[in-house]
């Protein structure tokens, strides 16, 4: 480790330490802007209110001043430890055993990277000194596992409203399946929750001639929406939709019920959006049951793509120089921060294994945080070439 450099496994453990469980900041953005002015950062705290979610604290922080402004974004909020009872270690200890592994909220998602990002910048500026030609940014929200409301969405308004710019942008999410160097996101697919409800007429199940059975309509209409979309595209997938719930709340065998709700989730490619996926819902629901449903949707964000290119490509070269692996480049999983920071720059996510991310004893092994900081290191290498080599 470089003279004077961050210890990425020391400052992991105490980011894990901080309970910042969503939306509370629990020590975490202190520790991590405490770490970042020691390193020369200008860091500016971002707390943002919204009626309806609850107040949030964000940070972004900034090196240099002039130049490409590379941008590491995440969070530090976690989600919650559920039964800690059924944890090995303390869910916010930040233990590492015997074996190498260390345990804690957050290990895998994803404040191993956050330290790793960190520890990466400590040492490239410990060589290169301040003066590299461009700048280095931390845009670190405590919104990420909540509603995304008062997060990295107003953070970037802020940024746009103070005239900065982000040139490139690296998401740390864990995205890799089984080993790290497996994969590399350069897009995600967009995702829209529909929440349907038919309204029928109540009437007995001996005369049904006298009723309006909405049941019997909203089969039809699930029947049609399940119906294959797609079949994928280059990049993606082929969308899906799930139906998630149906639900008549019906306890009598003998009545026709008044009405019949379904839910429906749709993780969809770039072949669609949720303003044409919205149409076409509401046009099966019109044809199948006219004037008698009603259909809110939750919209998380379109399907978006950065095109593989130069931040792939540098980030792939780091990976398999550090691992031995060429990742693959994918958009496959759910959604990400990435897909508000994709409308300032081209973003590409790599991060940990995120195979115990959420779970009972989330884990990751210290050696990965330790390859994962010097793949971060050998990315800036890639983006600040060394003039003076």
């Amino acid at each position: 480790m470089t003279a004077g450099s961050v210890d990425p496994i020391v400052l992991a453990q105490g980011l894990i330490r901080c309970p910042s469980v969503t939306p509370a900041e629990g020590g975490a953005l202190d520790l991590l802007q405490r770490t970042l002015e020691g390193l020369g950062f200008v860091c500016t705290r971002l707390p943002f209110s919204d009626l309806d979610t609850p107040d949030v604290d964000n940070l972004y922080a900034r090196l240099g001043t002039t130049g490409r402004n590379f941008c590491f974004a995440g969070h530090t909020d976690v989600v919650p430890e559920g039964d800690t009872g059924a944890w090995t270690h303390n869910p916010f200890s930040g233990t590492i055993d015997e074996s190498g592994m260390l345990h804690g909220r957050g290990a895998a998602d994803m404040k191993g990277a956050v330290a790793a990002f960190t520890a990466a910048v400590s040492r490239f500026i410990a060589r290169r000194g301040k003066d590299f030609g461009g700048s280095i940014s931390f845009l670190i929200t405590g919104d990420e596992e909540g509603p995304s409301v008062n997060g990295t969405v107003k953070m970037l308004d802020w940024l746009a409203d103070q005239g900065e710019t982000l040139d490139a942008s690296l998401v740390g999410e864990p995205t890799n399946p089984r080993d790290l160097g497996d994969m590399i996101k350069i897009g995600r697919r967009g995702s829209l929750s529909g929440f349907i409800t038919i309204n029928g007429t109540q009437g007995h199940a001996a005369y049904p001639h006298l009723a309006d059975n909405p049941v019997h309509r909203l089969l039809k209409v699930l029947a049609r929406l399940v119906e294959p979309l797609d079949e994928g595209t280059d990049h993606f997938q082929p969308s899906s939709l799930q139906v998630t719930t149906v639900d008549v709340g019906n306890p009598a065998t003998n009545v026709i019920p008044a009405t019949a709700k379904a839910t429906f989730n749709i993780r969809f490619n770039d072949l669609h959006t949720l303003d044409s996926l919205e149409a076409w819902a509401r046009e099966i629901l019109q044809e199948e049951a006219p004037d008698r449903f009603d259909l809110a949707v939750q919209r998380s964000g379109d399907a978006f793509l950065t095109p593989p290119g130069e931040l792939s490509t540098l980030m792939a070269d780091a990976v398999e120089r550090v691992t031995g692996r060429r990742p693959e480049l994918s958009t496959s999983g759910g959604t990400s921060d990435a897909r508000f920071i994709k409308n300032f720059c081209p973003v590409a996510e790599f991060g940990l294994v995120g195979q115990t991310m959420h779970k009972v004893d989330e884990r990751v092994p210290v050696e990965t945080i330790t390859q994962l900081t010097d793949i971060y290191e050998a990315i800036l290498d890639g983006y600040f070439p060394d003039q003076k080599a």
